[in-house]
C-alpha cells in the first residue's frame, strides 16, 4: 500500500504539477497529481497561490486528465480506406498526404480552422506556416459564426482586427452585459477569471450590474438587473441609449476626446432612434431605456460589454460597433472601470499588421464562386463551404485542410455539409478524434493532448484584465516519433505547395520565420538567432515577451522581463491592471479613433427597415453551457453526466399555447431543417423566443466518440439557414432564427 505525505496531501507515488488551463480566457491556473507509476493524472484542483486565477478553476479544467487518458482518442495517424481506419507511421501518413494533394492545383484547396486553435500552443503561433505556402487563396474558420463582427469593427475604428478593447470588470462600478453569459463561458474576448465573483464584488462596493439578454442566464440572476431583448434588436437598443445622451447632452468623451473622429455623424445616425420607437421591436420599455443612459452617464466608471449574442446576429457588426461607441460618449473609454486595451507582457503576433502600415482595408474584393458572397477579412460565411465543395465547375474545392474544427456540427446548414464532405478528393485533417467530420477525412493527423505540451497563451492577454503571465511545462512526454504541433504545420504546408516531405527542412524554415518576426520589430534576425539552440512557440514566447511593454528587447533595456524570468515564477507574474493606452495602440492611417466608419454607419438604413417590420412569429437563439465547449469536450465522462442538457427551453405562455408539457417533445422547424428536442419549461425564456444549446448532435455512426454518443443530443445548426447571415461581416445569424414549434 502506498503511504500517504500528509504535508502535501498525496502519497509517495505521486508527483505535483501546475499547469495553465488551456480551455477558454479564465485561464485557469491548476494544481495537478500524477501517479508515477501509473503515468496517470489523479487528481486536478484550482492553484490557489496562481498569481491570476487564484484558486478558481470551473469543470472544464478539472476534466483535462480524462480528455489525456480517453481511449477514443488518437495516438497515432490514421488512414482511412474505404470504410476502414488504418493506422500508420508518420511517414506513410505525409507520404499518403503527398500522394492526395500533389495532383491538385493550389486554388482548389482550402482551410478550415476551428476554435481550439485560439487556445492551442503550437496552432495558435503556427497555422499561418500551413496557409501562407501552400497557396490556397483564402480559408474558412470558425470566426465567421461566432466574433466577425467584432473583427470588422476594431480594424476599422483602431486599426487592427485583433486590437480589441475588453471592459475593465474589476475597476467598474457598473456593468452592462449583452449578449454574454459569463457563468457557461468566462469571458469571451474579456480575460478575468471567476466573473460572477466580480458582479459580487462589483455590487459589494455599491455598483451595478445589469445582463441584457432574451434569455434569464445565471449570469442575469447574479445580476441587478435582467432586461429582456428580442434576438436581434439589440442595435436599435444601443442607438436610443446614445440617442438619449445626445438629446439631453449627456455625451462626454473624456480622456480621448482629441484622437476621435465621426463624432457628429453619430449624432446624426442616432437621431431617429427614440426609445419609444425602438420599444415596440427590442420589446425593453422606454422609460428603462432611458434609465439605463441617464445610469450609465451618472455612474463614475461604467463599462460597456458586448459579446457572442451580439456577434451572431443579423445586425452583428452595428450592434459590435454600438458598444465601443456607447462606451466613448459616455466617457468611459480608455479609463480605468471603463473599456480598455489590455496590456499583454507578450506582444500578440496578430497585432502585426495594422491599417497605418497596410492601408484601410477594402471589403468585398471578391466574392464567393456559388453564392456571390463578398469577402469580409479574407473570408466568406464559413456555410459557403459546403456549396463550394459540392458545386462543379471551374474553382470548384477538392482539397481540404481541417484544422482542430468539427464543421459538421458547428457550421449552420450543416446537413449541406455532411453531404458535400465525402465528394473531396484530398481531405487532411489536424484533429484528436475521429469526429462527425474527421470520419470523411482520408488521412487524420492527431496532435499531442494538452498535457503533452507546453503552456503559455498567445491572443487571450490582449484583452485581459490585468498584465499577467504564465509558463506551464509538459506535464507528459511526447508519445515516440510524434511531432509537435507546430512541426506538423510547417511540413503539411510545404506539402502542399508541392514539395516532398524527405526535402522539407523544418528547422530551416522554422528559423526563416523567427527571422521574419525580428525583422518586423526592428531587430536583426543575425543577432537574435545564436541566442537560442532551439525553435518553436517556445522560441516564439521568449520573444513576444522581450519586444512586448516590459520586456528586455535582447539587452536594450536591461532588467526587463525574459521567458526564463517568467519560468523562474511558477505562480506567474502580474505586472497590474490595464492602464490607459489607447494613443501608443490605435493604428489607424491617422493615429485617431474612427468612431464612424462609412462601412458600418451605411448599414443603418438597413437597420431601419428591419425597425419598422417589427417581429411576427417565434424565433430560436442557441446557449453555451458550463460543461460544455462549443461541440469537443462531450467525450470526458465527468462533463455530460447527469440530467439531459440539450433540451428546448421555452415560456410557461409558449408552452401551453402549444401544447407542450415538460418531459414531452417538441418539433422545430426552420426554413433550413427540423429536428425534435425534449422539452424544458422555464419562465427564463422571453416570451416567443426559444433556446436550444449548440454543440450537440453525436449520433453520426462513422465517429468514435463513443461517451459523446451516448449522449448524443441534437444539432442546433441543422435550423440555422447559411444564408441568415450579419451582412457586413458575414457572420452567421444563428441567434434569432424564424422557426415553428410544434408538439412532435
Amino acid at each position: 500500500m502506498l503511504s500517504e505525505n500528509r504535508s502535501t496531501g498525496r502519497t509517495n507515488d505521486e508527483s505535483a504539477h501546475r499547469y495553465t488551463c488551456p480551455l477558454c480566457e479564465c485561464m485557469c491556473g491548476l494544481d495537478l497529481l500524477v501517479s508515477e507509476s501509473e503515468q496517470r493524472v489523479t487528481l486536478i484542483r484550482g492553484a490557489k497561490d496562481d498569481v491570476w486565477s487564484k484558486g478558481y478553476i470551473c469543470p472544464k479544467g478539472s476534466a483535462l486528465g480524462q480528455l489525456h487518458h480517453d481511449p477514443d482518442r488518437l495516438r497515432a495517424p490514421v488512414v482511412r480506406v474505404g470504410d476502414q481506419w488504418r493506422e500508420v507511421s508518420w511517414d506513410e501518413a505525409f507520404q499518403r498526404c503527398e500522394e492526395l494533394a500533389h495532383g491538385l492545383a493550389p486554388d482548389e484547396f482550402t482551410a478550415f480552422i476551428g476554435n481550439p486553435v485560439g487556445h492551442n500552443f503550437s496552432l495558435s503561433r503556427y497555422t499561418g506556416q500551413l496557409v501562407v505556402p501552400s497557396g490556397m487563396p483564402h480559408v474558412y474558420s470558425s470566426g465567421t459564426v461566432d466574433q466577425w463582427p467584432k473583427n470588422v469593427t476594431t480594424l476599422l475604428m483602431y486599426g487592427n482586427q485583433w486590437l480589441i478593447p475588453s471592459p475593465d470588470v474589476q475597476r467598474t462600478d457598473y456593468w452592462l452585459c449583452m449578449g454574454g453569459n459569463p457563468e457557461a463561458s468566462g469571458g469571451s474576448l474579456l480575460a478575468s477569471p471567476d466573473l460572477l465573483s466580480e458582479i459580487d464584488t462589483i455590487r459589494a462596493r455599491g455598483g451595478k450590474v445589469v445582463v441584457v439578454d432574451p434569455r434569464r442566464t445565471k449570469t442575469a440572476d447574479r445580476a441587478d438587473e435582467w432586461i429582456a431583448i428580442q434576438p436581434g434588436s439589440d442595435a436599435a437598443w444601443l442607438l436610443a441609449i446614445l440617442h438619449v445622451l445626445f438629446d439631453e447632452d449627456l455625451v462626454d468623451l473624456g480622456s480621448v476626446a482629441d484622437i476621435v473622429d465621426g463624432f457628429e455623424v453619430v449624432r446624426a445616425a442616432c437621431q431617429d432612434f427614440t426609445p419609444e420607437s425602438v420599444a415596440g421591436w427590442t420589446r425593453v420599455p422606454a422609460e428603462t431605456t432611458r434609465r439605463v443612459a441617464h445610469d450609465i452617464a451618472a455612474a463614475p466608471r461604467a463599462a460597456i460589454y458586448g459579446r457572442i449574442g451580439l456577434c451572431n446576429q443579423e445586425f452583428g457588426t452595428l450592434a459590435s460597433w454600438l458598444t465601443d461607441v456607447l462606451a466613448i460618449c459616455s466617457g468611459n473609454f480608455d479609463t480605468p472601470g471603463g473599456l480598455m486595451f489590455g496590456n499583454p507582457i507578450n506582444f500578440p503576433l496578430n497585432w502585426l499588421a495594422t491599417t497605418k502600415a497596410n492601408g484601410l482595408p477594402t471589403f468585398g474584393r471578391w466574392r464567393s464562386r456559388v453564392r456571390g458572397a463578398p469577402e469580409v477579412l479574407g473570408q466568406v460565411p464559413a456555410s459557403c463551404l459546403a456549396e463550394e465543395i459540392a458545386t462543379p465547375g471551374a474553382g470548384q474545392l477538392k482539397g481540404l485542410v481541417m484544422i482542430a474544427a468539427n464543421p459538421v456540427i458547428s457550421v449552420p446548414d450543416s446537413a449541406k455539409l455532411k453531404a458535400a464532405l465525402p465528394e473531396l478528393q484530398c481531405f487532411i485533417a489536424m484533429d484528436n478524434y475521429i469526429n462527425e467530420t474527421t470520419q470523411y477525412a482520408h488521412v487524420i493527423l492527431p496532435g499531442p493532448s494538452p498535457l503533452e505540451q507546453p503552456h503559455y497563451d498567445e491572443l487571450l492577454w490582449s484583452w485581459a484584465s490585468r498584465s499577467a503571465g504564465k509558463w506551464s511545462d509538459a506535464i507528459f512526454p511526447l508519445a515516440d516519433g510524434q511531432p509537435d504541433e507546430w512541426e506538423i504545420l510547417i511540413r503539411l504546408g510545404q506539402i502542399l505547395a508541392g514539395h516532398l516531405n524527405a526535402d522539407i527542412d523544418v528547422a530551416a524554415l522554422d528559423d526563416a520565420y523567427f527571422s521574419t518576426l525580428c525583422g518586423a520589430k526592428g531587430l536583426d534576425p543575425d543577432l537574435v538567432l545564436p541566442l537560442y539552440d532551439h525553435g518553436g512557440p517556445e522560441r516564439i514566447v521568449d520573444w513576444s515577451i522581450r519586444v512586448g511593454p516590459f520586456g528586455d528587447r535582447y539587452g536594450e533595456r536591461p532588467g526587463g522581463l525574459t521567458l526564463a524570468a517568467i519560468k523562474a515564477q511558477p505562480n506567474g507574474v502580474d505586472m497590474g491592471p490595464m492602464v490607459a493606452r489607447a494613443r501608443e495602440a490605435v493604428c489607424t492611417p491617422t493615429g485617431h479613433i474612427d468612431l464612424a466608419p462609412d462601412y458600418i454607419v451605411a448599414d443603418i438604413p438597413r437597420l431601419q427597415r428591419r425597425l419598422a417590420e417589427g417581429t411576427d412569429g417565434m424565433v430560436l437563439v442557441s446557449r453555451r453551457q458550463r460543461r460544455s465547449k462549443n461541440s469537443w469536450l462531450h467525450n470526458a465522462p465527468a462533463l455530460v453526466g447527469g440530467k439531459d442538457r440539450c433540451t428546448l427551453l421555452i415560456n410557461p405562455d409558449d408552452a401551453s399555447r402549444i401544447g407542450l408539457t415538460v418531459g414531452g417533445r417538441a418539433r422545430i422547424t426552420s426554413t433550413a431543417g427540423s429536428l425534435e428536442a425534449p422539452v424544458e419549461i422555464s419562465d427564463e425564456m422571453l416570451a416567443g423566443v426559444v433556446c436550444l444549446p449548440h454543440g450537440w448532435g453525436h449520433d453520426e455512426s462513422g465517429s468514435r466518440l463513443s461517451i459523446a454518443r451516448e449522449h448524443a443530443g441534437v444539432n442546433n445548426n441543422l435550423l440555422a439557414p447559411g444564408t441568415f447571415v450579419d451582412e457586413l461581416s458575414g457572420n452567421a445569424a444563428v441567434n434569432g432564427i424564424p422557426v415553428e414549434v410544434t408538439v412532435a
